[in-house]
């Protein structure tokens, strides 16, 4: 049974939409920002079960902001996934070095991503198979 809260932190509608409509048909309830300042903001007034983070962001980036979230009190335990055009191996590096929780590529894989966001919330992805 999903109806986790997921935060999506992505400037990019189109990616945006399709991160919420792929979450919501698997049950997952979402909330968007469009900047890290705004995914901050959401992610310590809502406190989501996970922040989707995209690593180009306007503002600060979205190693800025984990590294925020990672900061404060409120907010230190979320999982936080790195959301990602940013697929070179040592890009990949960097990103898991900042200290995310795991790492999603676009353009989306549908069951990498769904097995990816279940893995950090700490769930099977199919149940088996």
């Amino acid at each position: 049974m999903a109806n986790e809260l997921i935060l999506i932190v992505e400037d990019n509608e189109k990616n945006r939409k399709l991160a919420r409509d792929i979450l919501q048909v698997k049950n997952y309830r979402t909330i968007e920002a469009e900047t890290g300042e705004a995914g901050l903001e959401l992610a310590s007034k809502e406190r989501p079960d996970m922040v989707l983070m995209d690593i180009q962001l306007p503002g600060i980036n979205g190693i800025e902001a984990l590294k925020r979230l990672r900061e404060s009190e409120s907010t230190r335990a979320i999982p936080v996934l790195a959301f990602t055009a940013s697929v070179m191996p040592q890009d990949r590096r960097e990103i898991m070095d900042a200290g995310f929780d795991g790492f999603v590529a676009k353009p989306i894989n549908l069951k990498e991503f769904v097995a990816a966001i279940a893995a950090a919330l700490g769930k099977d992805a199919a149940g088996g198979g």
